[in-house]
């Protein structure tokens, strides 16, 4: 079976690509293991999207037909450091309309793949797994686990943090531990939260809350090993008294609306995210500190900048040309480096017991606050809103 391009991996990122795709003329093999559903109740995977991410997915065609009632805006940001600083992000003193929209990974994800069953260029191979992967000079061959095989120009790794495209062609992911644990749960909340997240900077971890819609709130808890096991351990009375404390009681009693999970913590860095005839997008190509909430964005706009390269091919260009391919790689290079450097800074700072440096890190968030350019200009950076 001859293909353009194969992309491994049907998750949000992939799926974005290849939708991203739709009008060209490149045929498109994507393998995935399993399909997206609806949930029966609230999904309880979050994530916070850009205006970029949300103009990205409106041009996609997904966004409309999303059920709206079901995504949050962020209006405003409140962030506490753990010695009295503070900082307030604000949409409205921005110039944006939102700074955000929050909504459950499903939404997004199944109807990216409506549109994919539609879509007369791509071959779904669901539920497929790799086997075997051979770059060679004139191109790729891939093996499925049930004998399949498919040839295209370019391999594409879309496929996550522990992506098998990657460890199949031995580029190195170099991994820091944070010794971190990330505990996340959605509730219901006594009070609204009213468009405004809240983000603490305390000396046992990050602690983030997300506004859900109907007075909900997504918590995103970024917590040592030992306090992320013992949370996790609580029963549910006691770990809704335990987050309400830790978020000073602001949006009143909590009850849980999904279950918690927890997920280790680390920083991921690559060397390359391209080889001839091989590229990675999303959580395969770089991993960051959820402190940001930006994590699926990067993989968006990773997508898209692809999608922009491949579709101004002419006809006759290789799209499995390293050339090609290196200039994604420049593309990305800056918004990556950047978020992942500046998150992984940020829990450094904070993580540090010395109150010199807390002294330090709480007089700069007081200080910033006072420089509404700086604040503007990071709140347009992180919502790729530049001038």
């Amino acid at each position: 079976m001859k293909y353009d391009l194969i992309i491994v991996g049907g998750g949000l990122s992939g799926a974005a690509l290849a939708v991203a795709l739709r009008g060209t003329s490149l045929r498109i093999a994507l393998v995935e293991h399993v399909a997206p559903a609806r949930p029966a109740g609230w999904d309880p995977r979050i994530y916070a999207y850009s205006p970029a991410s949300v103009r990205f997915l409106e041009e996609l065609g997904a966004w409309a037909h999303i059920d709206h009632s079901r995504l949050a805006p962020v209006d405003e940001m409140q962030v506490h450091g753990d010695a009295g600083g503070t900082l307030c992000f604000s949409a409205h003193q921005s110039g944006l309309a939102e700074l955000a929209r929050i909504g459950e990974s499903s939404l997004v994800h199944v109807e990216l793949w409506e549109g994919l069953k539609r879509q007369h260029n791509v071959g779904l191979f669901c539920s497929a797994h790799p086997k075997e992967l051979d770059i060679q000079d004139d191109g790729v061959v891939l093996e499925l686990a049930d004998g399949r095989v498919l040839n295209a120009a370019l391999v594409v790794g879309a496929d996550g943090r522990d992506s098998w495209v990657r460890q199949k062609i031995d580029i190195t992911a170099t991994i820091e531990p944070y010794r971190q644990k990330g505990v996340v749960a959605n509730f219901r909340c006594a009070i609204s939260p009213r468009g405004t997240a809240y983000q603490w900077f305390r000396e046992d971890g990050i602690l983030a809350w997300l506004p859900l819609p109907q007075g909900g709130m997504s918590m995103v808890w970024s917590a040592k090993d030992a306090l992320a096991d013992e949370l996790m351990a609580l029963d549910e009375e006691s770990f809704c008294e335990r987050v309400e404390q830790a978020g000073e009681r602001r949006l009143g009693r909590l009850e849980l609306l999904t279950p918690r999970a927890a997920f280790p913590l680390s920083l991921m860095r690559l060397a390359e995210i391209v080889r001839p005839r091989v590229a990675l997008i999303g959580d395969a190509a770089h991993a960051i500190h959820p402190l940001s909430g930006h994590g699926i964005n990067l993989g968006f706009q990773d997508a898209r900048v692809l999608a922009e390269e491949l579709a101004a091919l002419p006809s006759w260009q290789d799209p499995g040309d390293y050339a090609v391919l290196r200039r994604y790689a420049r593309r990305r290079a800056e918004e990556a480096f950047v978020l992942q450097y500046a998150t992984h800074g940020l829990n450094r700072l904070f993580a540090t017991d010395n109150p010199f440096i807390s002294v330090l890190r709480n007089a700069g968030l007081n200080l910033t606050a006072r420089l509404p350019v700086v604040t503007n200009m990071l709140v347009r950076y992180a919502a790729n809103e530049r001038p």
